[in-house]
């Protein structure tokens, strides 16, 4: 769902917290993104219990962890939300909204993205409440060609609007971390960090890009062209674990997408995500889970219904 919003000073609109309007905007998705462009004219937005920031045209601002939220024309102005907007359910896309006074002096593109946030999501859990990327401190980034041309194709019927939109606000999403992972400071520990090292990040992506292998800590470090000591040491300084703690972590949460997915027998995710047996790989699930797998199936579908 997408928002095409003009307003006109004195403008606000508070979201409420994602989890609230998740079922409306993105049905069965585990966890909602909430993230706003500002095409034109400018205003203010935050969180309820931070300062505001200033956005200008060209800025992006997102929500990762789903958190309520306020924009508005004046630093001050506030107000309840407003859940009716959310319960909108038609094919048109994106849904365009008049607010505040009668001549629209700004105009934002208001959207959402999903993800899974259970067993385990690495990214989700190093990024900060906000993400604030300016036009100012990063003038010719991607997010402005990528606005250049969601204001085009939310101006227009054109066939596949919702596709490119939808893919428009993951690439913003991306280029918003991007930015963000380039602005840490050296000594900032976590997972985007680790990522942003040479070492870390290369053992990460092999990691990911091959969960099922069996890895060991020398084949690791081997592949990434350090001793067995230094990787341990050094992946642990920026993600906090030791490798094969964080590839078990790993494992489990695209096994949970899978047992969510329904589609597979629990064997061919145990093979899948690299244990040799159903029985292993149920042990394995419960032990980091807390539930065994089977019945974690069970109580996400009872969930999502």
């Amino acid at each position: 769902m997408f928002f095409d919003v003009r307003a006109g000073a004195p403008w606000v609109a508070s979201a409420p917290p994602a989890r609230d309007i998740a079922r409306h905007v993105m049905p069965g998705v585990e966890h909602v993104i909430e993230f706003h462009a500002v095409l034109e004219g400018g205003g203010w937005g935050g969180l309820l219990d931070r300062p505001r920031l200033r956005l200008e045209a060209g800025d992006v601002i997102v929500f990762p962890l789903g958190d309520p939220h306020v924009l508005s024309s004046a630093v001050d102005l506030r107000s309840e939300p407003d859940y009716t907007k959310y319960e909108i359910h038609s094919p048109s896309r994106p849904f365009s909204l008049r607010t505040g006074g009668e001549v629209p002096d700004a105009r934002l593109v208001c959207g959402f993205l999903g993800c899974d946030a259970r067993p385990f999501n690495p990214l989700l859990g190093t990024l900060p409440r906000v993400l604030h990327v300016s036009s100012r401190q990063a003038p010719g980034h991607l997010l402005k060609a990528f606005l250049t041309i969601a204001v085009e194709e939310s101006s227009n019927e054109r066939i596949g609007r919702e596709s490119v939109l939808g893919k428009l606000s993951e690439l913003m999403f991306i280029e918003a971390v991007r930015l963000h992972v380039e602005s840490l400071a050296p000594e900032e520990r976590g997972w985007l960090a680790g990522l942003r090292d040479e070492f870390v990040g290369r053992a990460i992506s092999l990691l990911h890009a091959r969960p099922a292998d069996d890895w060991t800590l020398e084949g690791l470090a081997r592949g990434v062209g350090l001793s067995r000591s230094a990787l341990a040491e050094r992946f642990a300084h920026y993600v906090g674990q030791p490798p094969m703690q964080y590839l078990a972590h790993w494992r489990m949460q695209l096994a949970g997408r899978m047992l969510r997915e329904g589609t597979s027998s629990l064997a061919s995710i145990a093979e899948q995500v690299g244990y040799a047996s159903e029985a292993a790989f149920s042990r394995a699930f419960k032990k980091m889970v807390g539930t065994p797998p089977a019945q974690w199936r069970r109580q996400d579908a009872q969930a999502a219904g």
